[in-house]
């Protein structure tokens, strides 16, 4: 059984070789796993909001953002030996959670997270092989660095494997 490191909301944890990479309870929040096969480097980043802009007079966590983790756990998994032309990506999350009204930006959060991340991966040139985003429930992920495999778990539904 490969370690396993849990990651938090507003976090991202990495590994080489092994390692189970957890995030619980992912509902507007979307959950990025980024992995290069060939030298069995992965990231996973458990994203809170979509943009930092509005947070840029404030001390505040890199890891919360998708524009500023993304970057942030790209670089540091090109330190770990990642090849940047190898990187592909897999997210879940990013469910509209309440009933809110159509004009309500916080209904819409997961939409916009969704949307953030796919916009800075495709600016980092990471392809999404995968992706379970959206609808109205909560996920957790497990992304196995061994292989790259990743199973969404979700209360009262099949474990799905992407």
């Amino acid at each position: 059984m490969s370690e396993k490191l849990v990651v938090g909301i507003s976090d991202y944890k990495k590994a080489k070789g092994t390692g189970m990479l957890v995030t619980y309870a992912l509902g507007s929040c979307v959950g990025i796993c980024l992995y290069d096969k060939q030298a069995k480097v992965g990231g996973l980043s458990h994203i809170m909001l979509p943009d930092s802009a509005m947070f840029a007079n404030v001390e505040t966590n890199r890891m919360k953002f998708a524009d500023t983790a993304l970057p942030d756990l790209y670089a540091e998994l090109k330190a770990m030996g990642a090849n940047p032309a190898r990187l592909t990506a897999k997210i879940a999350g990013g469910a509209q959670m309440f009933q809110t009204s159509a004009s309500s930006k916080i209904g819409q959060i997961g939409e916009r997270n969704v949307k953030m991340v796919k916009q800075v991966l495709a600016a980092l040139k990471i392809p999404i092989i995968a992706e379970d985003t959206g609808a109205n429930y909560g996920r957790t992920v497990f992304f196995d660095v061994a292989d790259g495999s990743v199973k969404i778990q979700s209360l009262n539904r099949i474990v799905r494997e992407m």
